[in-house]
């Protein structure tokens, strides 16, 4: 490994990840790569592949905060305020989840119709 562009780096990762199209039904296949600083004694693969999956745990929410709240749009720079609408955002979309919900958009439309649906699904009704 000592020949990578990364000094710290002691792992490489091929990763190959298979996406079907719903509308299409074609499955794509893309490769990528990963490089870590962990050795093979601290990470073995499955530990990697967990700690990847945790990685996207945290992309995926991000996500939803973008599309469903259009976050990156915020011009909310300011002292704290960005960190609490991510807060205000994180707290809705789990409540939601936690609620059984999977389509947030939906979920958030619906509890807007009325907001006693809001307070009771936070147990407050």
């Amino acid at each position: 490994m000592n020949n990578l562009l990364f000094p710290r780096a002691r792992q490489a990762v091929q990763l190959k990840r298979r996406r079907v199209d719903r509308k299409t039904c074609k499955i794509s296949i893309k490769t990528v790569y990963a490089v870590t600083s962990l050795t093979a004694e601290q990470a073995t693969p499955a530990e990697l592949a967990s700690l990847i999956r945790g990685h996207w745990k945290v992309e995926a929410l991000h996500h939803v905060r973008d599309v469903t709240f259009a976050e990156d749009a915020s011009q909310l720079r300011t002292g704290t305020a960005p960190r609490a609408m991510a807060t205000w955002r994180n707290l809705a979309i789990g409540a939601l989840r936690l609620a059984g919900k999977t389509n947030i958009a939906s979920a958030l439309r619906h509890n807007a119709r009325d907001a006693r649906r809001s307070l009771a699904l936070l147990g407050l009704s």
